[in-house]
């Protein structure tokens, strides 16, 4: 059971970090990069909260 929360956690992780990345390859103007990224953020901290029982 911990080992799949932890697992879960790892891949949420994994792909909040690859769109964070993908963000800044796109070709956007700064505030509009930075607004697309404080969404992927806090949809990203919400998701990990959820595995951890939080919600």
């Amino acid at each position: 059971m911990a080992s799949s929360v932890l697992i879960g956690i790892l891949i949420t992780f994994l792909v909040i970090i690859l769109v964070l990345y993908l963000i800044q390859r796109l070709p956007l103007e700064g505030r509009m990069r930075q607004i697309a990224q404080i969404i992927v953020i806090i949809i990203g901290i919400v998701s990990l909260l959820k595995y951890l029982a939080v919600f």
